[in-house]
């Protein structure tokens, strides 16, 4: 299971007053009796500390008022899933994980080579790709992915909106997923919402050739600094994956940054898919 945002904030937290109180994890050990294996699984986050355990850390780093609430607070919240617990439980662990991830953050880099980017689909878009891309499923399980990706498409107009930045394959744009009136009506769609300060779409044209992206898509996600380090993303048939390691991160980084010098820029893109929504080649 991966861990919330507030979990993982907390990780941070903890890591930086140990060496703000510059003692090793060795030290800690000798001080509170929390062995070092288990001070490293919560440093990141890959446990969730008791009640108990905070205290003792926080009596080591001389943590005083009112960081001590606030971290006290941070674990009590750290269990929560913000609004996942509204919508259906079978949704599995690790995309109710990424919806969480995605609320918290501020910013969200997502190339994707065949789809339409889940923050940007219409309904009959959604329910289309996703019938398609989990032909065993029922329609109540359908249905609660639908329900949540619509809702998570909130993050783009709530007060401080989350600012997106995809790129797509042209194959994208041009598979008419869910039949021609449902692609006609999906890049429509793509049209009036790219026209938000903080919604930034590429594609990158089949003369563009070969590419970086070609081996797959990925999402990279930045935080607010107090919640802490960005994370990555990464969806295969071999199962979904969090990267946390800085070298991943700069990786996915550097690949999305050559993408964007690969496409067309925002407004060529759009006249790319005005084309494609009228069924002409070329953005002409």
């Amino acid at each position: 299971m991966a861990p919330t945002v507030r979990l993982r904030r907390l990780a941070a937290e903890l890591r930086q007053l140990r060496k703000i109180a510059e003692l090793t994890r060795e030290q800690v050990n000798e001080q509170t009796g929390i062995n070092v294996a288990t001070l490293y699984r919560i440093e990141t986050a890959r446990v969730r500390p008791q009640a108990r355990t905070l205290t003792s850390l926080l009596d080591a780093y001389r943590v005083t008022e009112p960081k001590r609430s606030e971290l006290k607070t941070f674990l009590k919240q750290s269990a929560t899933r913000g609004w996942l617990h509204t919508i259906a439980s079978d949704l599995p662990e690790r995309y109710a994980s990424y919806i969480e991830f995605e609320s918290e953050a501020r910013e969200v880099l997502n190339y994707e080579c065949l789809f339409i980017p889940g923050l940007l689909q219409t309904e009959r878009y959604a329910r289309a790709a996703i019938t398609g891309d989990l032909p065993e499923s029922s329609r109540e399980e359908i249905e609660s992915r639908v329900d949540a990706r619509m809702r998570r498409q909130a993050a783009l107009t709530k007060d401080r909106p989350l600012k997106l930045w995809a790129i797509v394959d042209e194959a994208a744009i041009r598979r008419a997923v869910g039949g021609h009136e449902v692609m006609r009506e999906q890049l429509e769609h793509l049209l009036h919402i790219i026209e938000l300060p903080t919604v930034n779409l590429q594609v990158i044209p089949f003369s563009a050739g070969a590419h970086p992206g070609m081996t797959g898509s990925f999402v990279v996600m930045h935080f607010p600094e107090e919640t802490g380090s960005s994370i990555v993303y990464v969806d295969s048939q071999a199962g979904d994956l969090f990267l946390e390691e800085e070298t991943d991160i700069a990786r996915y980084k550097l690949t999305f940054t050559h993408l964007q010098a690969g496409a067309l820029s925002p407004s060529a893109s759009a006249l790319l898919i005005a084309a494609a929504k009228e069924g002409r080649p070329g953005g002409a």
